[in-house]
């Protein structure tokens, strides 16, 4: 006869008291164990870490402005100065004054290639505004020599001490620009005589 009490019976299904055997689940899944905690902690931090480095990256932030944009605005201002200097000036000294008009927006032309290069931009075409404008009517007086000359100064000071943090082809165009800024002011303008 068949005995339940003797018949090869596993021990975790002996006591049950129904008509089909019911497997439990082992006793160890049902507890929490400090190492499960710690594991499910450290997934929880690193999806929260990488979720705050990819908002981050997707934000928008203002683009770096380039350190030769000052330069080449302050080449164009001085265009702009010495063509309204050369309107009121002598014929000769009207005829320098153009000629540093003339290369001071070749410098704010070269400076504008050279950003639109750096920002991975086309380099403008053509010739700039600023070479091709028509002096307007200052509000004041209208520019004199001693004017530009002390504009011209200060721009070779500037783009001097930018092209000694500068190097290889930036270094090389501030460096002519301080270069011809000074010649423009000490010979082609003859600094010494207007200064008296």
């Amino acid at each position: 006869m068949f005995d339940p009490d003797t018949a090869a019976v596993p021990d975790r299904l002996r006591g049950q008291w129904q008509d089909v055997a019911v497997l439990r689940p082992p006793p160890e899944s049902a507890t929490l164990r400090r190492r499960d905690v710690l594991a499910g902690f450290c997934r929880g931090a690193a999806g929260l870490g990488l979720l705050a480095v990819t908002a981050s990256a997707c934000g928008s932030s203002e683009p770096e402005v380039d350190p030769l944009q000052a330069q080449s605005d302050q080449a164009t201002a001085d265009a702009e100065q010495a063509r309204a200097a050369a309107a009121t000036a002598a014929p000769p000294l009207a005829r320098a004054l153009t000629q540093v008009a003339a290369e001071r927006a070749e410098h704010a032309r070269a400076l504008d290639v050279e950003i639109a290069r750096a920002a991975g931009r086309p380099a403008p075409t053509g010739t700039t505004a600023s070479a091709t404008a028509t002096p307007t009517a200052p509000a004041g007086p209208a520019p004199t020599v001693k004017d530009v000359v002390g504009a011209l100064r200060r721009a070779a000071d500037s783009a001097g001490r930018l092209a000694a943090t500068r190097a290889g082809y930036r270094a090389g165009l501030l460096g002519s620009i301080a270069a011809s800024c000074t010649a423009s002011a000490t010979v082609t303008l003859n600094a010494p005589a207007v200064a008296r």
